[in-house]
């Protein structure tokens, strides 16, 4: 399964660090790219330089048009999986879903224009009850990969950096060029 981040309404002097930490979860849990609604070189150098150090091929990319992107996506054979509070419990869903072949997961920043909800195949909650955005990703993520019979937490991204998991201490290996 192919899998896209779009961060919609990103706004610059509030969201560095929450969407910073979408893109690394997005990463970690197997997406291959993130798309930003506006641009922000600080989160997008970010992002590129744990991939450039901890392996994989996980982009970053600033677009001017969300709306472009989600229409572009779906005339390409895309699916699109908006995140909200307001949805369908994932649970619920799950099984329709983990099907696709390329998915373009939503996560808004401020409020979401109606025109998302329509553009999208899916609006899933992970809940009923307030919560954080990178939260209800790497739910989605996760649970997306267990239903593909892939462990995301065991990913190898095969780069210059790698933690060896024990159970205590801080063991890294590090790659000579």
């Amino acid at each position: 399964m192919r899998i896209v981040v779009l961060r919609l309404g990103h706004r610059p002097m509030r969201d560095p660090r929450i969407t910073t930490h979408l893109g690394l979860t997005a990463r970690a849990l197997g997406a291959e790219g993130m798309l930003l609604t506006s641009e922000d070189k600080g989160v997008v150098e970010s992002i590129q330089d744990v991939a450039t150090r901890w392996g994989g091929s996980f982009y970053v990319k600033a677009i001017d048009s969300w709306r472009n992107a989600l229409r572009e996506w779906k005339k390409e054979g895309g699916k699109i999986l908006h995140l909200t509070m307001y949805g369908i419990n994932l649970p619920d869903i799950i099984e329709e879903v983990k099907g696709v072949e390329k998915l373009m997961i939503v996560v808004g920043a401020e409020k979401v224009p109606s025109e998302v909800f329509e553009l999208a195949d899916w609006n899933i909650a992970i809940g009923n009850q307030p919560h954080s955005e990178v939260a209800a990703l790497a739910i989605v993520l996760d649970r997306l990969q267990l239903r593909s019979n892939i462990d995301a937490l065991k990913l190898d991204f095969g780069g210059k950096i790698r933690i060896v998991p024990r159970g205590r201490g801080k063991m890294l290996e590090e790659k000579d060029e």
